[in-house]
């Protein structure tokens, strides 16, 4: 696989294409018929010279029917991490989830963070330091699975090793992921909140490594998810998934349909100030943290690694304090996510996940109030980025939307 870019300045995201229900895992391509849930996305350079977000979905994530993949990469620096990103970043989570299949999800979010930053390191090595630019992240994973968070419905079967697209080397984990015993930017979220102090409240952050102990270290800093619901005796209402238990085959790729009492929840993680945001019940609930060097305990992470926060940039540069890529600050503006999990029930509607150029514009709330009212994902995506143009954003936008639908409810 190749991991050439174009001569354009701009970032490149794979082209939008769309079947009828079966999208046989190819990145960036719609379901128009999905039974439960729709994709909207929309995007726009805005003031800037050049465009340096990409983004990136798979609609039956893993070949099982409900299961999705979202990301939004914000570059910085030039394009290459965020389009390097949007094209592999999912090929390293699929790889993750089959090299261990029963590790928590946080933990394998955690793991493809890290895999991925170590490829972006290798990148800018092989360019000679040409390729030098970062990128804020933010993702999204909904799973089906059971009571336990295991997937009893997927058939065990070995699949190939997947080759790195830098490298060409197998990603493989160097040790057996962690069991969350690690401490972690983790959390679970059962109550619906604007203040992102509340979702964030459990985030412990050991004290940063040096350069020789950054690898290691980046593990070590999100781990697992912790178990914020069971803690506080919260129950949330679960989201039914397709009716039918049988499996279908199309073009050689066999798409698993889970039982009808599987649970549907969302994992997310962000890195950075790219931010997610689900709509529950009308109320906006912010799934992610922002990275910023204004915020005291990433300030503080940083001085304890011997950097420092000059007008809220790292080391006088950056804005963000998290990132994939941007290798020469590596030891300072680590690639550790923060995770959260989320079990969907009825009264979830939507998620909107954005870079900064929307979030600048218009708060959490605000925002699920522009485009509550609308059903079509695609047009909810646009009514939000038009929001950030009309309103002088000074930066790139990029807007996913995705919407949900409740089998239940549908088939009522």
């Amino acid at each position: 696989m190749s991991s050439s870019f174009t001569d354009s300045p701009n970032a490149r995201s794979k082209s939008i294409t769309a079947a009828d229900l079966d999208t046989h895992g190819v990145l960036n391509r719609h379901s128009t018929n999905h039974p439960t849930f729709r994709v909207g996305v929309s995007e726009d350079k805005g003031t800037r010279r050049t465009m340096e977000d990409a983004h990136s979905f798979v609609v039956d994530f893993d070949s099982v029917r409900g299961q999705g993949f979202f990301a939004v990469f914000d570059g910085h620096a030039g394009k290459h991490a965020a389009e390097w990103c949007g094209s592999h970043f999912h090929e390293y989570l699929l790889a993750a989830i089959h090299a261990s299949p029963t590790t928590p999800i946080p933990d394998i979010l955690n793991q493809t963070f890290h895999d991925v930053d170590e490829s972006l390191s290798r990148l800018c090595e092989e360019s000679d330091g040409k390729i030098h630019s970062g990128c804020t992240a933010v993702t999204a994973f909904l799973r089906v699975e059971d009571s336990e968070g295991q997937q009893p419905f997927v058939p065990a079967s070995p699949s190939p090793p997947f080759k790195s697209p830098i490298s060409g080397h197998s990603i493989e984990t160097e040790e057996p992921l962690a069991d969350s015993s690690n401490e972690s930017s983790a959390e679970s979220v059962g109550t619906a909140s604007n203040d992102p102090q509340k979702t964030s409240k459990r985030v412990k952050e050991p004290k940063p490594p040096r350069a020789s102990r950054i690898r290691r270290a980046l593990r070590s800093l999100a781990g697992g998810g912790s178990s914020f619901n069971k803690a506080l005796g919260l129950r949330t209402p679960r989201s039914t998934s397709p009716a039918a238990s049988h499996n279908t085959t199309a073009e050689g790729i066999t798409v698993i349909v889970p039982p009808p009492d599987a649970r549907r929840v969302l994992y997310s993680a962000n890195a950075g100030d790219a931010r997610g945001v689900l709509c529950r019940a009308g109320k906006a609930v912010r799934l992610t943290y922002d990275h910023k060097g204004s915020d005291k305990q990433e300030a503080k992470r940083i001085t304890d690694a011997g950097g420092f926060v000059m007008s809220g940039r790292v080391n006088g540069v950056l804005a963000v304090t998290r990132s994939l890529g941007d290798s020469a600050m590596k030891e300072f503006v680590v690639g550790a996510p923060y995770t959260t999990e989320t079990e969907l029930c009825e009264e979830d509607e939507f998620l909107v996940l954005a870079c900064d150029g929307l979030w600048d514009i218009v708060g959490d709330q605000s925002a699920i109030d522009l485009v509550r009212d609308i059903e079509d994902a695609q047009l909810a995506s646009q009514k939000l980025l038009k929001h950030a143009m009309s309103h002088h954003t000074t930066d790139n936008v990029t807007v996913l939307v995705i919407r949900f639908k409740h089998i239940a409810l549908s088939t009522a």
